[in-house]
């Protein structure tokens, strides 16, 4: 009896779909679960009631997750549900837990080699092997395609043909990658050490090859569940595959519109084909979303709407279980210091309206964007922290740049322009302003360098003054000094430790995270998606990304982009995957009518006279700010433009809002014109209102009585 009411209390507080994943009978099971549906609680809830009904020994459990805080939080679950003994851990983990477990017998005494934390040092000794002078992002990327090639279960003399047929992207010519590649399995073997997915392999091979340790290994474990399925590389199946040895009692959990690291050798193709491979599969797919408030996930939906591809075959379409909140808010800048400001000031106006620091993320699709962010939360006085890399002038690259450029000092003339001097001086750690080099994290160095040409682009167009005498102050072009002592101070000012604060995260490091407010910006063709995805497939993979990114919003979602990179630079298109916003700033249905759009494209571009972001909706245009930008209404003024308004309205024997909107007096509360060009830059007042009512307004504006300009018997 009281094992029955325990599996009972797990059942308790599901909803439908999750009972029917948590019930499904043993065997292979799909759970297709979009973000924020609770797939942690009907996994764990699977494992806990199978196990308090007597169907399984949690002791016989596997459950495999792609992070050590998944596996963490999973163990932690499935103890508070009383299902203590099931082992949950990550891929790595399991195989080498197996490996030093079977190492005497499988290695016969000898030691187990080495386990090597990183490839670096080892490819660059590989790449000096084969004439080639690698520095450390050059090293990162071939480590990299040396991990999607094992990972893919590819082999140094197949590589050429397997990263051509892949369309990547490689960092060397493809033949020179795989002499660094065979290169690098020598040296390994040589030393005695192995890689991760050598352990891996390991694992298999000790499966495979020995009818002992699979014995061994498939009597522990006889029920898994793997969790991010849409993220197993070959590699990793094949292991699962070897574990599996036949069987099918199978739990696989995953979202194909999450699928982002298909760089690395992820693969949604086996989350796509379970059904196929297991013609008795249950599948179960989790859409209450229960993160997000209705409209965000509204937004979420409209944006997978629009993909195809083979992962848009199992797209899910969410139904946000939350009350309602706010519009998701699009905002367009002039230029990307006036998107960071903006950003910086919302967040500091989120934090003093009582939103912990901690549930704030400022999410971008590269770390190299990350600098204008930092300069802007610090000016602004925001703590923050960066998730997933360096802090922008904590980056091996950029003080090794400071270092250059203050040597530079020496040798470029004072008078060569400041943009160019920079470029000059970074030539001196390899940097030119040519189109960057192949590879992520090659790629990564360059694009902060340029970050850097760019500061000095943005510092040369507002030159300092400099005071002579005590009174008098001329302007003079900045200098590469100078720069490098902006340099020095916004280093400073960024190098404060913060315990607590706004995230900073690129969009790939923010899976799996969630907070109470998302910033979404940057969003521009060339940007998201990357100029380097060229495939169909690869530009679905960066609408995911964004697909990802919106998904991490509980209830304030903001999306925003600059229309240049620098003031007055050349103008940039909003990226593609954005819904289009109806006039009053919601989104509109795919298919709507030309002539709306024709519409919004000849409207004139207004902009928030407080924060600068362009403004869509039509009371915000006629306000001349934001809606959340804080109002600077003249009462006084607001009160006698009422009563002169009802004044009028009753001698024409009109409504009063056919004189003047309520949205109207308040802008000119707010406004306060002064000029009839200022007034008639008020939207909803055109020439014929100018000129009934223009004069009255600027005397009433300017101070004057209602009984001064419009007496009670003048009508």
């Amino acid at each position: 009896m009281a094992v029955h009411s325990a599996a009972e209390r797990v059942l308790a507080g599901l909803d439908p779909e999750q009972r029917s994943a948590v019930t499904a009978p043993a065997g292979p099971v799909c759970i297709l679960a979009g973000a924020g549906t609770g797939k942690t609680r009907a996994v764990t809830a699977r494992i806990a009631h199978r196990a308090l009904t007597g169907d399984i020994s949690a002791r016989h459990v596997l459950a495999v997750t792609f992070t050590a805080r998944a596996a963490a939080e999973m163990r932690a679950r499935l103890t508070a549900l009383g299902a203590a003994g099931v082992q949950a851990r990550t891929f790595h983990a399991a195989a080498l837990r197996q490996v030093r477990y079977f190492a005497p017998r499988l290695l016969e005494g000898r030691a187990m080699p080495e386990l090597l934390d990183s490839k670096v040092r080892v490819v660059t000794l590989a790449a000096a092997k084969v004439g080639l002078r690698a520095d450390r992002a050059a090293a990162r990327d071939l480590a990299g395609e040396i991990e999607w090639a094992k990972s893919s279960l590819v082999e140094p003399g197949e590589y050429v043909v397997a990263a051509a047929k892949a369309l990547r992207e490689t960092p060397y010519e493809p033949a020179k990658v795989a002499e660094v590649f065979a290169a690098y399995e020598r040296l390994k073997r040589g030393n005695g050490v192995i890689d991760f997915e050598d352990m891996l392999r390991a694992a298999v091979w000790g499966i495979e090859e020995h009818a002992d340790v699979a014995e061994q290994v498939r009597g522990q474990y006889r029920h898994f569940v793997v969790d991010e399925y849409q993220d197993v590389n070959p590699l990793q199946q094949r292991l699962l595959d070897a574990w599996l040895g036949g069987r099918d009692d199978l739990t696989v959990v995953g979202d194909a519109s999450q699928t982002i690291y298909s760089f690395t050798g992820a693969t949604s193709a086996y989350l796509v084909d379970f059904p196929r491979r297991h013609r008795t599969a249950t599948v179960v797919r989790l859409v209450r979303d229960y993160r997000s408030t209705p409209q965000v996930v509204g937004l979420a939906n409209a944006v997978i709407s629009q993909a195809r591809g083979t992962e848009a075959r199992l797209r899910l379409e969410l139904h946000g279980q939350r009350p309602p909140g706010p519009e998701p808010e699009l905002r367009i800048f002039t230029d990307e210091p006036a998107e960071a400001s903006a950003v910086a000031a919302r967040c500091r106006a989120l934090i003093d309206g009582g939103t912990p620091a901690r549930e704030i993320a400022v999410l971008f699709r590269t770390n190299a964007q990350s600098e204008a962010y930092e300069k802007a939360l610090t000016e602004a006085r925001v703590p923050y922290q960066v998730q997933g890399a360096e802090r922008f002038f904590e980056r091996p690259e950029v003080r090794q740049a400071m270092v250059a450029l203050r040597a530079a000092t020496r040798s470029i003339p004072g008078e060569t322009p400041l943009p160019a001097a920079v470029v000059e001086g970074l030539a001196a750690v390899g940097w030119a302003p040519d189109a960057p080099p192949a590879g992520g994290a090659a790629r990564e160095r360059w694009e902060a360098l340029a970050a850097l040409v760019q500061l000095a682009e943005e510092y040369a167009a507002t030159p300092p003054v400099v005071p002579i005498g005590e009174a008098a102050a001329v302007e003079r072009p900045v200098t590469l000094a100078d720069f490098n002592e902006e340099l020095a101070r916004r280093a400073a000012q960024q190098h404060v430790p913060t315990v607590e604060g706004v995230t900073l995260a690129s969009l790939h490091s923010a899976k799996g995270l969630e907070w109470d407010a998302v910033f979404l910006v940057g969003l521009v063709e060339g940007t998201l998606p990357t100029s380097y995805a060229k495939t169909p497939e690869q530009v679905e993979e960066e609408r995911r990304l964004l697909y990802v990114g919106i998904t991490r919003a509980r209830e304030w979602l903001w999306l925003s982009y600059a229309g240049a990179r620098s003031p007055g630079g050349r103008a940039r298109r909003p990226s593609r995957f954005l819904p289009q916003l109806d006039r009053s700033g919601g989104t509109e249905r795919a298919g709507a009518g030309a002539a709306r759009r024709t519409e919004r494209r000849r409207t004139q571009v207004v902009s928030c006279r407080i924060c600068g972001a362009t403004l869509l909706a039509g009371a915000d245009r006629k306000l001349g700010r934001c809606p959340t930008c804080p109002s600077d209404l003249d009462e006084e003024l607001h009160e006698r433009l009422r009563e002169w308004r009802q004044r009028v309205a009753e001698a024409q024997r009109v409504p009063a809002y056919v004189v003047f909107t309520d949205a109207t007096l308040t802008a000119l509360a707010e406004r306060r014109p002064g000029r009839s060009e200022e007034l008639i830059a008020i939207a909803g007042i055109g020439p014929r209102k100018l000129g009934l009512y223009g004069d009255t307004v600027l005397a009433l504006v300017a101070g004057a009585a209602v009984d001064d300009v419009c007496p009670q018997k003048s009508f």
